[in-house]
């Protein structure tokens, strides 16, 4: 009887928390609608100069001998954009250890759908562009972007059930790490082996010390920004790879136990009922001392990994990728759309992310159901899949990445950001519509 309580309490608590996180997502995918908006019409206006100009203003950080020098669309790019990637690690590692990718049969189904949702629309890319040097673009249409998905999905209110945004959230996770891996293995070039031997000794450090016990949070950040982002920023491979193999070094165990966390705090309710209240509002030295050990104790109870996914998550979600938006999504409109949109390049983008997205999830989704390798997820259905398949082709963000550093600035990248735009846009209506069509067939 207890442990069927305890556990009821848990699913509670994963629930709440789980509704609280896909809200923010929901709240993050709108807030880029706008910023993509803004960008696209500043960089297609009599002001376009000032879009490109500002984002070429170049800033140094560091001091003399020992400096970087880059403008600012770089240092979002390979600065803000690593603490994204950082955020992405620290979900990773968590979803692992205790989320959907901690129970091997719950993980099969959005592993195995990821792999589809990345392999099928790098191949319908490559049908397009096998012949061209646009084919190193492959890797744009492999992406998912979590924030937009859940806020088209949200639209629909909470008739979605939870068990599908649990799916697709958990597929996403593993599609960023498909991307970051194919990030580090083929969009990286000049690989310097004595920058990345010192990476990797800064690495080592990092890992070293979560064996001995080390919790400061400011000593991870100073090795993790100033010694392995740098050396992986000068190294060749790309900076942002840094921020996940951080994350991966970040201690994930309390500094001491539940009964110890309880012992502290039962201590301080002790010495806090002995206390004479104040006839104001405001709290004696003492009561400040009581108020002062329970948030130290919270503090030392809650994990380093928990503590800094929960402070950083605003900041990612509500500026950092804003600011990537409002950097990236400028694509500067030929004379001839139409004919930009027509490109091998673009098509392959575009139709990798409507179509490559959905075939590639829902086939091998079906393939490991019907080998009873996993199980559809509970009150979804196969329309509900196919509509949650081509919400997942929205690949805004990682894919405005990947396209950055596949074709750097020109006229490729805007072609293949214009595939982006329009296959994540029909793939977001077509999948909400589609959604919205299963759910009222199921009520």
């Amino acid at each position: 009887m207890k442990r069927s309580k305890r556990l009821a309490v848990v699913a509670k608590r994963f629930i709440s928390t789980f509704e609280d996180f896909s809200s923010a997502q929901a709240l993050s995918g709108i807030i880029l609608i706008l910023c993509m908006i803004v960008a696209m019409i500043w960089a297609n206006s009599d002001f376009a100069h000032y879009y490109h100009e500002l984002w070429e203003t170049e800033f140094t950080i560091g001091f003399e001998g020992a400096h970087l020098t880059k403008n600012l669309h770089h240092w979002i790019n390979d600065g803000l954009m690593a603490m994204f990637f950082f955020t992405v690690g620290l979900e990773i590692k968590r979803e692992v250890m205790v989320g959907e990718l901690s129970n091997k049969r719950k993980a099969i189904l959005p592993v195995v759908a990821a792999l589809g949702g990345m392999a099928v629309p790098a191949l319908i890319f490559i049908m397009f562009n096998s012949d061209y040097p646009e084919h190193e673009g492959w890797g744009i249409p492999m992406a998912t972007d979590i924030a937009f998905t859940l806020g088209v999905m949200s639209l629909l209110g909470k008739r979605v059930p939870l068990s599908l945004k649990v799916f697709l959230t958990a597929l996403a996770i593993a599609d960023d790490l498909g991307a970051v891996l194919v990030i580090a293995l083929f969009y990286s070039s000049d690989i310097s082996l004595v920058n990345f031997g010192i990476a990797v000794a800064f690495l080592v450090v990092m890992v070293g010390a979560n064996m001995l016990g080390v919790r400061k949070k400011t000593f991870y950040a100073v090795v993790g920004i100033g010694g392995l982002w740098t050396a992986f920023l000068l190294s060749g491979i790309h900076a942002t790879v840094a921020g996940v193999v951080a994350a991966l070094a970040i201690p994930t165990d309390s500094a001491y136990s539940l009964k110890g966390f309880r012992e502290r705090i039962k201590n301080v309710l002790i010495k806090a009922k002995a206390i004479s209240p104040l006839h104001h509002d405001l709290l004696s030295f003492e009561e400040q001392a009581v108020v002062t050990k329970v948030k130290k104790a919270c503090k030392n109870y809650e994990p380093p990994l928990q503590t800094l996914e929960h402070n950083l998550n605003p900041w990612v979600i509500y500026f950092v990728m804003p600011m990537f938006t409002l950097a990236n999504a400028g694509v500067t409109l030929p004379d001839d759309p139409i004919a930009m949109m027509g490109d091998s390049l673009s098509l392959g983008v575009g139709l990798g992310l409507l179509l490559g997205k959905p075939i590639g999830i829902v086939g091998l989704s079906l393939i490991a159901i019907k080998l009873k390798l996993a199980d559809l997820p509970k009150g979804v259905n196969w329309q509900m899949m196919i509509g949650a398949g081509l919400l997942a082709g929205i690949g805004f963000t990682m894919s405005m990445f990947i396209s950055e550093l596949a074709f750097r600035k020109g006229i490729l990248e805007d072609t293949a950001k214009m595939g982006i735009l329009l296959g994540s846009f029909v793939a977001g209506v077509a999948g909400f519509f589609i959604l919205k069509k299963a759910i009222k067939n199921k009520e």
